[in-house]
């Protein structure tokens, strides 16, 4: 870049232009740009090639802006009486000129639009007129075109017929009166005629005839000129995209002697066809875009080059269809893909998706949906309900709840967390959700724990969260032993009681449920006086009192019916 037209950034890469480009001065930059990691002493380098698109900024200029040319009253129609050359810079069809004459006082000439040569339609011999003015027009096939204006003046001589014998000497050399431009497609087979080169010497005899010779600019032996005809022909397959322009030094020499000689150059232009494929510049587009925005949210840019000019270069962009590609719009020009439709990670987190320029070339995106934040977390469950019993060791796993999120990453993780007071005596593992016993249990104290576990995942900026009902039911275990009202009970019976008669009753209780808090009495020595009730507890006379003043001592027993069952001892005085 030794003029300083373009700057790269240099860490991302991108090259970028800080001075105006000028199609016409260089229309291909070859660039080397090297990358370095830090300050190592390895470098690696490539090649990136620029092409600059001519604009049609150029108009077509003649060598000068007025001219003037005589002719013959005798003159017949078709002679040539005037050459019209205009030049444009542009290349392509920028620089193609086409020639008319814009305004005229008379219908006696016509021009060659592509060669410039202006003709006699008819001859002036009857004409009052002695001068024409011609205003001939050079325009460029450009968009929107460029015109130039050439005011040419014609004018008529008379003259009497005399006739002059004068003998011929070699003392002209050939005029070239063909046109130095020539226009052909890239895509033209080899023999194309190209342009006929034509030089015209007014000697007679062999100083007047001509051949013509190429001189310079046919190294690469792209074009064969016929010597007697000027017939310019392809001896090769062209390229617009190899050599755009050919600057042939073209040579018409007479046989006189000496030979006089005239050279010309002519440059051929060689326009393009749409023969080339565009490309992407990566075969592979990776990117990622969150779920749930709006349509039109943009995705990512693609681009692809072609070496055509021209209209054949622009390109048009389009998504072939596949799997979920109805999600997506691309714009035809820009190649900017948006969403046409909200993604959703959790139906679709990757898309594979393929675009074709107007030719063949196709490149893939692999497109990944990043996650939103739009799941709670959902228990397997509605409701818990465990039972355990009251002598569950302190630090026993009593339920392990689990909750799913659709979501990914940390907006899928879940952590588990309880609300309600649990008195002290449950946990919950925040990672396993495993609830377990934080102290002893105790049925006769509470025999019931409600509360609420929550699942919340671990969003950073906006997490969700669930809650769950956690019953605890507390099952019964014969842990209590049964208690007499009164350990000590006495009881004084009258001499003449009755036998059956109930004399003293003892009450005691179990706080146990079910069999475990299910009394009988029993006396622990047999008596043969007195009898108990193994249900009420009632002491009933069996038979009569030996004698007045009589006295015992009664000891019963109050026990549990569970499984070992548990016993408490009170005594009866009588």
């Amino acid at each position: 870049d030794p003029h300083g037209k373009f700057s790269i950034d240099p860490h991302f890469g991108i090259i970028r232009t800080k001075k105006q480009l000028d199609h016409e001065a260089q229309s291909v930059v070859v660039l080397t740009v090297q990358s370095q990691l830090g300050n190592s002493p390895v470098y690696s380098s490539t090649q990136v090639n620029i092409s600059v698109t001519d604009i049609n900024d150029n108009p077509p200029v003649f060598l000068t802006r007025s001219d003037k040319v005589t002719i013959s009253h005798t003159q017949p129609p078709g002679t040539a009486v005037y050459i019209a050359h205009a030049e444009d810079k542009d290349s392509g069809l920028n620089g193609a000129i086409k020639y008319s004459i814009a305004s005229k006082q008379s219908n006696a000439f016509s021009i060659d639009p592509s060669l410039g040569v202006v003709n006699l339609t008819r001859t002036v011999l009857a004409e009052k007129q002695r001068e024409y003015t011609l205003h001939i027009a050079a325009e460029d096939c450009g968009s929107p075109p460029l015109t130039s204006l050439l005011v040419l003046t014609v004018r008529r001589l008379d003259s009497l017929a005399v006739k002059v014998v004068i003998l011929d000497i070699n003392d002209n050399s050939p005029s070239f009166v063909s046109s130095p431009f020539s226009y052909v497609m890239e895509d033209v087979e080899v023999g194309f005629l190209v342009h006929h080169v034509i030089a015209k010497d007014p000697d007679e005899g062999g100083s007047g005839q001509v051949t013509y010779h190429i001189l310079s600019g046919n190294e690469n032996k792209a074009f064969v000129l016929d010597k007697i005809t000027g017939l310019l022909t392809t001896a090769q397959l062209l390229d617009h995209e190899v050599q755009e322009r050919y600057s042939l030094t073209v040579m018409a020499l007479d046989d006189g002697s000496p030979a006089l000689s005239a050279t010309q150059v002519l440059t051929v232009i060689v326009l393009d066809v749409n023969d080339e494929t565009p490309v992407f510049l990566k075969q592979l587009y990776e990117t990622a875009v969150h779920e749930n925005r709006d349509p039109g949210e943009f995705v990512i840019k693609v681009e692809a080059v072609d070496r055509d000019a021209g209209l054949n270069s622009l390109l048009q962009y389009e998504i072939l269809p596949g799997a979920g590609y109805e999600k997506f719009k691309m714009n035809s020009e820009s190649g900017e893909l948006v969403t046409a439709a909200p993604l959703d990670r959790e139906t679709q987190e990757i898309f594979n998706i393929k675009g074709n320029p107007s030719r063949s070339s196709t490149a893939q995106l692999y497109l990944t949906v990043l996650d939103e934040n739009d799941h709670s977390p959902l228990f397997a469950k509605t409701q818990y309900q465990i039972s355990v019993t009251e002598d569950l060791e302190e630090g026993s796993a009593i339920l392990d709840l689990s909750a799913s999120d659709e979501d990914d990453g940390l907006n899928g993780e879940v952590l588990y967390s309880l609300i309600d007071d649990t008195y002290g005596a449950f946990a919950i593992n925040s990672v396993t959700g495993s609830i377990v016993s934080t102290r002893a249990l105790d049925r006769e104290t509470k025999s019931q724990y409600t509360f609420r576990a929550v699942a919340s995942d671990c969003s950073i900026h906006f997490p969700r969260s669930t809650t769950v009902s956690v019953v605890v039911h507390i099952d019964d275990v014969n842990d209590n032993d049964p208690v007499f009202l009164q350990s000590l009970i006495r009881a004084f019976v009258p001499a003449e009681t009755a036998v059956n008669e109930t004399v003293a009753t003892v009450r005691a209780e179990d706080v146990d449920l079910g069999s475990n808090g299910a009394i009988v009495f029993n006396l622990m020595v047999a008596e043969s006086v007195f009898q108990i009730d193994v249900k009420t507890g009632d002491i009933i006379l069996r038979e009569p009192l030996p004698s007045k003043g009589f006295s015992t001592q009664l000891l019963v027993t109050a026990s549990d019916q569970g499984i070992s069952p548990r016993t408490a001892t009170a005594v009866v005085i009588i």
